[in-house]
């Protein structure tokens, strides 16, 4: 069933750092060899062996119109027909920023980059240099890319590996960032009474999208918005993994508004972008406008930029995003059905069109939740969903995604699958 990625993870490993350019698609969440995708098409994938499956990775996010959507390629090929790359600017960054904004008005100002760890970077150095302090807060779980500051008790593929703090990372550096429990507000409390003159930023998935799915509780980012304020420090909402997958984003879906935000994935349609941006004077510390430095070659390049207008305008076409939401809300509830009435404890969760399941009783609210999970069965289930033809991130600590290429059809079968493995996965 899999000779052919059997064979080619065979030749990676000779050549790539543990047979892949990403830790988690290493499969040492769930053992066995990684599968080698060769193409996809709306909302399956199709393996280097010929087997197909219904994706709910969607490239980690991005793909939020599925893949290979007309409209995105069209717009790619004809970008890359003018110039993949100039180094200058372009009309397309000034359509795109207008797009970005009608989205997230809360973006006065912004900054396109190649990825969303590029984005968090920028923000947290325009934090820093607006306010003149270099202690950073954030929360256990949640992960905001592999700056060397950041890998303090991270989640995403940090955590599946079971090393959320990085070797090579010095003490001094993650000595500049305070970590304290997602959802405990008495905690973050302690830690602004503590640092709170030292901080320049508190940096928060407002969702926590990298530790499985766990949502807010209610007046948790309400906190946050205070005592920011209080103690005039800068509120960071990492928006990069349920940017635009949540209607009005996550401050628009809970109402509060951060200082700035960085955005990813979605908005290059496919294509590496990232995006920092929010209070005027605040951006306006960063180069060439004020002191704080940030750059990048392919920054805002044409190509990444084409996708993700096509794809943010078929977004804003009238009840696209609703009935995405309500597809989600199907396959949740299909999910829960099915654990139901297989007597298996499971915790399933969704917002917007984005989802997660734990082999628990009761949806966690924070990583030492997360983490008594059943992560022994998830393996087993992983592989049995696998083999039935639905491709689920490869951790038990990620979420899951829906595009608008994804049938009521697709989610028949996918629950079919759900149910049949869980049954499989047991004992």
């Amino acid at each position: 069933m899999f000779s052919r990625s059997e064979d080619l993870f065979e030749q990676a490993v000779a050549l790539l750092v543990g047979g892949v350019n990403s830790p988690v698609r290493a499969f040492k969440g769930v053992g066995g060899t990684p599968v080698f995708m060769a193409s996809g098409h709306g909302s399956h994938i199709t393996d280097e062996d010929g087997n197909s499956y219904i994706d709910y990775v969607l490239s980690w996010g991005p793909l939020i119109l599925g893949h290979a959507h007309p409209a995105v390629v069209e717009a790619a090929i004809a970008a890359v027909r003018e110039g993949s790359s100039f180094g200058a600017p372009t009309a397309r960054e000034v359509e795109m920023a207008r797009a970005v904004q009608s989205f997230y008005p809360s973006l006065e100002k912004m900054r396109f980059t190649s990825s969303g760890t590029e984005a968090v970077m920028g923000a947290i150095r325009a934090a820093r240099g607006f306010t003149g302090r270099s202690k950073v807060l954030k929360f256990e779980g949640c992960y905001h890319g592999h700056a060397d500051y950041l890998l303090v008790k991270a989640g995403s593929g940090a955590a599946t590996l079971g090393a959320p703090d990085s070797a090579g990372v010095p003490a001094s550096f993650a000595a500049e960032t305070i970590v304290v429990p997602y959802n405990d507000v008495k905690a973050v409390e302690h830690a602004f009474a503590e640092h709170g003159r030292e901080l320049a930023a508190v940096i928060v998935e407002p969702v926590a999208g990298n530790m499985g799915l766990v949502l807010p509780e209610p007046g948790f980012l309400d906190a946050l918005r205070n005592l920011a304020t209080h103690f005039d420090s800068v509120l960071i909402f990492d928006e990069v993994l349920v940017g635009f997958r949540i209607q009005g984003g996550a401050q628009g879906w809970y109402q509060i508004k951060p200082d700035l935000t960085c955005l990813g994935k979605v908005i290059g349609g496919g294509f590496p972008v990232g995006c920092y941006g929010g209070r005027r004077e605040i951006m306006n510390c960063v180069a060439p406008e004020g002191p704080v430095y940030q750059a990048g070659t392919l920054s805002g390049n044409p190509v990444a930029m084409a996708a993700g207008l096509a794809t943010l305008e078929e977004l804003g076409r009238p009840g696209v995003i609703e009935a995405l939401d309500s597809r989600t809300e199907t396959l949740v509830k299909g999910m829960k059905a099915a654990a139901k009435a297989e007597g298996v404890a499971l915790a399933a969760v969704s917002i917007g069109c984005v989802f997660g399941f734990f082999f628990r009783a009761g949806a966690p609210r924070s990583w030492d939740e997360v983490k008594v999970s059943d992560a022994v069965r998830f393996k087993r289930f992983y592989h049995a969903m696998l083999k039935r033809g639905v491709y689920l991130a490869p951790s038990a600590f990620e979420s899951g995604f829906l595009s608008t290429a994804h049938s009521f059809e697709d989610i028949d079968k996918t629950v079919a699958a759900f149910r049949e493995s869980l049954r499989e996965s047991g004992g």
